[in-house]
């Protein structure tokens, strides 16, 4: 079955039964969490660095279309060129474009959630490149043929075993017959395919951390150095970003930079942090002949200054999938499309429509988690209840949700009769030591017992 976001319950429970999975989210639970934790208790100044972050986008959001031409004119001055895309279909026939008209065969991909965004491996491949991803996560799942199910670990669903596996399969053809079991000898495996395809490439492509309007800087944090091959071997270097990773200047830029690495991986800073800025210049030992920046709306606009505004503000550090119990519980793939977690909750039904990814904004416990640890004070649990509110406004939650609704609103507003009928239910709960099976909640019983209550309300304790 193809994962889709509306088939959300369904990929979930699968998910549960996953042995694999379920021992692969054990052991990455507590490693980015800890490593999270002791970072930033290792930074007194983190909440006074959340709020300037805070502050430096919604500048920069408020006066976007201005930062967004001074980065093309500085990047035009350095001698590289900027294409604009509204659509998916537009960002990939541009780079479809450009690859073809230097007459590519290879092209080199560094990881990119936007590349994911707008299926660009898809549209490379039916175009008659060979597309070879860089990063290692998105290398295994590459040869898995599956999407990342994490937007800063994209492998992390896979087992040692299973990587193992896949390598074993695939890496034959190049005269590696051996299984190999231990992980660093997996990455030199590893290594010794990808750098022939490095060598080899034509075309390559990353995405942007960061775009430096001053100077036309386009930014890449990565702990491997797949991104600094993947932009300075080839002859062409093309960055695919959107439109909201702009801010105004490098002083900007280091500040979120603090901010990044800490939330996503627990570091003060990522093993590479590389700066492009246009072309190879004719002092320049190496470097790519052509820069391109392709920069990709696909609805962000539309978002500035409506209640979801608040999302442009996403660093895509993953802190609140690391967080979200839910996640922590199911993986990325249940999702069922590129952004996982609490942000994929609030991103997915925006670019898809609530019809298709009505599911997301409810698997959620709105605990709060997500948005104590966003290093962009994003209000995640607001936006998810808002989405929530459109999807019952459209009348596209289930009749039997907006029958209860109307129903509990009904006596919710009549406080006596309320009081007497809940008093009268935490009485009925109560003789018949109700643990495992609860009238219209079965869902939320099945996998947890619901405590005896104790025969009285709150309101009643209260006024006791």
């Amino acid at each position: 079955m193809k994962s889709t976001p509306h088939a959300f319950k369904y990929q979930a429970k699968q998910a549960l039964k996953n042995i694999h999975l379920q021992n692969a989210l054990a052991r990455s639970k507590s490693h980015f969490i800890d490593k999270r934790r002791a970072a930033i208790e290792a930074l007194p100044e983190f909440e006074s660095l959340r709020q300037r972050a805070r502050e430096i986008k919604e500048h920069t959001l408020a006066h976007l279309d201005f930062y967004l031409e001074q980065f093309e004119k500085q990047v035009q001055r350095s001698g590289g060129e900027v294409h604009w895309a509204e659509t998916p279909d537009s960002a990939c026939e541009q780079i479809i474009s450009i690859a073809k008209a230097a007459k590519a065969q290879r092209v080199t991909k560094g990881k990119s959630m936007i590349c994911e965004e707008i299926a660009l491996n898809s549209a490379l491949e039916k175009a008659g490149f060979d597309v070879v991803e860089t990063d290692l996560g998105e290398y295994i799942i590459q040869l898995a043929k599956e999407p990342p199910s994490h937007i800063i670990a994209p492998a992390v669903h896979k087992t040692r075993e299973q990587v193992a596996d896949l390598f074993h399969q695939h890496h034959q053809k190049y005269g590696l017959n051996e299984k190999l079991s231990e992980i660093p000898d997996l990455v030199n495996e590893a290594r010794q395919v990808l750098r022939e395809k490095f060598l080899s490439a034509d075309v390559g492509i990353t995405g942007a951390n960061f775009l430096i309007a001053e100077t036309g800087s386009t930014v890449i944090v990565t702990n491997e150095g797949n991104g600094d091959l993947t932009n300075t071997l080839p002859h062409i270097h093309i960055v695919v970003t959107s439109i909201e990773k702009v801010v105004p200047t490098l002083e900007d830029c280091t500040t979120l930079l603090r901010l990044l690495a800490r939330s996503a991986t627990g570091q003060e800073i990522t093993s590479y942090t590389t700066f492009s800025t246009g072309p190879r210049r004719r002092e320049d030992l190496d470097g790519p002949t052509e820069f391109h920046v392709v920069l990709v709306d696909n609805g962000r606009s539309s978002l500035l200054g409506s209640e979801f505004h608040d999302m442009l503000r996403c660093i895509r550090c993953g802190a609140c999938l690391n967080h979200c119990p839910v996640y922590g519980a199911v993986g990325g793939h249940a999702y069922g499309w590129v952004y996982p977690g609490p942000m994929g909750s609030v991103l997915t039904p925006l670019m898809l429509g609530l019809k298709e990814a009505g599911e997301l904004p409810n698997a959620s416990t709105l605990c709060g988690r997500c948005e104590e640890v966003c290093p962009m004070q994003i209000p995640l649990p607001q936006l998810l209840r808002a989405h929530r509110f459109k999807e019952y406004q459209a009348k596209l939650s289930p009749l039997s949700g907006r029958f209860a609704l109307k129903l509990w609103a009904f006596f919710a507003k009549k406080p006596r009769i309320y009081h007497r009928l809940t008093a009268l239910m935490i009485r009925f709960l109560a003789k018949l030591g109700c643990r495992r099976y609860l009238p219209f909640a079965g869902g939320w019983t099945e996998s947890r017992d619901l405590p005896v209550p104790q025969g009285k309300t709150f309101m009643a304790a209260w006024k006791e």
